[in-house]
């Protein structure tokens, strides 16, 4: 099954052998069925027979992103600004990664509040979407206050920057970790399409990626049978 999903993708994408090679190896497939919210049979079967569809901020969103492309070590102790400039050293890596559709805008894009200067780590735009995506860098686990320093940014770009036919700016705070019941909290409820996800280092291991789909599924059919016999 993935299989189709790979070859839809290679067409639409116009992926090379290499990366399509990469984009296997790094369980694309899995990883975007676990970054979707209504993971279940049905979701599969779609994502295999149509490939990626995205109509909605959600649909861009990964979990985890892999950066094995940089070249760094996990345990080597890293700065933001250190992440930053190896992303942009490797920009196309990265916005394969990211997906269909991403244009880089810049790094570092100032924003002024009350006379009060901020800046964006890195800043793209979504030809399919029409829509600015803000992407804030945390070498560190996820915090609820990295939400309402992302919300205002996106807040920012809404009012500030986004031209009339724009649709409302992304944001995705990419952390190395992230608790996922504190980002449901710190993320629930905001009218701002703002996400959390984790980023690797490392090609992910595959086979455990693969289970925790079959956990997920497994879980959702007990869900299915409960209300059922209810």
């Amino acid at each position: 099954m993935p299989g189709n999903f790979y070859e839809k993708e290679c067409v639409s994408s116009r992926w090379s052998v290499r990366e399509l090679r990469r984009q296997i190896e790094s369980a694309l497939f899995e990883r975007l069925l676990l970054s979707d919210g209504s993971r279940n049979k049905q979701k599969i079967m779609e994502l295999a027979r149509e490939g990626q569809v995205i109509d909605k901020p959600q649909d861009i969103v990964k979990d985890p992103y892999v950066l094995e492309f940089l070249g760094l070590q996990s345990l080597k102790p890293l700065k933001e600004k250190d992440l930053e400039r190896k992303l942009i050293e490797h920009i196309e890596d990265f916005l394969l990664e990211l997906g269909r559709g991403f244009m880089f805008v810049g790094s570092q894009q100032r924003i002024t509040i009350n006379n009060v200067h901020y800046a964006v780590d890195m800043v793209f735009y979504n030809k399919i979407l029409k829509a600015y995506v803000l992407i804030d860098l945390k070498i560190g686990q996820f915090r609820p206050e990295h939400a309402g320093q992302m919300n205002a940014y996106v807040n920012y770009y809404k009012t500030e920057v986004n031209a009339s036919d724009d649709s409302p700016p992304v944001g995705i705070i990419l952390c190395a970790d992230r608790d996922a019941i504190a980002a449901e909290f710190a993320l629930g409820g905001l009218e701002n399409h703002i996400f959390a996800s984790k980023y690797t280092l490392l090609i992910p291991d595959k086979e455990q990626l693969i289970k925790q789909v079959e956990y997920v599924l497994a879980q959702n059919e007990d869900n299915n049978n409960e209300e059922v016999s209810v």
